[in-house]
């Protein structure tokens, strides 16, 4: 699974003007689900922006298909469980057609998930339930990886809740930049809060992702890979495949790459390696267990 931005899918026709938007249909109990039925009326303002700060799963389907029913009820049920680290937004096609064709919809179910306004494919077709969770679980990853650590309000939640998960206005600036596609605005505003307010992980988070981001545009993985095995000690080499693995989701790989550059190298080189990797810790959260495992590794490397 991969992300890039601007993203190869246009979804630029449903930028409008918020004001006046229909709000979405629950699409389950309410206070206790983050399903909701969005359309193309809507569609920027429950689907676009709101994956500027949580993770949002879009669901195409058709009350034509046979196993749509079954289907979308498993897919709120895998949704609903993970608390509002996924809003699932359900689509349907033959009322929504514009939405199928801007995300070039051949078949449903075509589910795909939203990071940040753009869209990261997740499958086209009907899965098993463990399968969607291991696509949720892995989308979770890589919205990580970019700063969308939020949680979507529960469908029905009290006005008050809604408010304490509103966008944090901090981050308009580079939300801004990010929507036009410039990583480097997007990492200097990120910058200029982290100076503002240290300690701040959800800062640090974001702008290390950024950082992550800029470092890995426009390189080739497979190139990359070849320039570091051909040259083991240019420490440049090894950063950047370790770069692209965290990246592309092989966190174990880039990990185990650095612990072991900073084994073998000494001095300004060491401390290169070192911080790059606690930079991709950051990255990676705090929280996930492979960062703990990876902590204990470093600290053998060093001492």
């Amino acid at each position: 699974m991969s992300f890039s931005r601007p993203g190869a899918i246009d979804l630029s026709a449903f930028v409008r003007p918020t004001a006046g938007s229909p709000s979405s249909t629950p699409a389950g109990e309410p206070g206790g689900s983050w399903v909701v039925d969005v359309t193309e009326q809507d569609f920027q303002k429950v689907a676009l922006e709101a994956s500027m700060g949580h993770l949002v799963v879009l669901n195409l389907w058709s009350p034509r298909a046979p196993q749509s029913a079954e289907f979308n009820a498993r897919l709120a049920a895998a949704a609903n469980a993970y608390d509002g680290q996924i809003l699932l937004a359900q689509v349907d096609l033959d009322a929504n057609p514009a939405i199928g064709q801007a995300l070039g919809a051949q078949s449903v179910p075509l589910v795909v998930g939203l990071v940040q306004g753009q869209p990261v494919p997740l499958f086209q077709s009907v899965v098993p339930d463990e399968q969607i969770r291991a696509y949720f679980d892995e989308l979770i990853r890589l919205g990580a990886q970019h700063g969308v650590t939020g949680r979507a309000p529960a469908v029905g939640s009290a006005p008050e809740d809604e408010a304490d998960d509103a966008p944090d206005p901090r981050f308009a600036e580079a939300d801004a930049a990010f929507a036009a596609g410039d990583l480097e605005g997007a990492a200097a505003s990120y910058e200029r809060l982290a100076a503002q307010h240290p300690g701040d992980a959800e800062v640090a988070e974001r702008l290390a992702g950024t950082r992550l981001m800029i470092r890995v545009a426009g390189a080739d993985l497979s190139r990359a890979r070849a320039a570091a095995a051909d040259a083991p000690g240019d420490v440049d080499a090894q950063l950047l495949v370790a770069d692209l693995d965290v990246s592309g989701g092989h966190v174990d790989d880039a990990f185990a790459r650095l612990i072991d550059l900073v084994r073998r190298t000494r001095e300004d080189d060491r401390e290169r390696a070192r911080e790059r990797l606690l930079e991709l810790f950051t990255v990676v959260g705090a929280n996930d267990p492979r960062v703990a495992t990876a902590r204990r590794a470093l600290a053998t490397a060093l001492f």
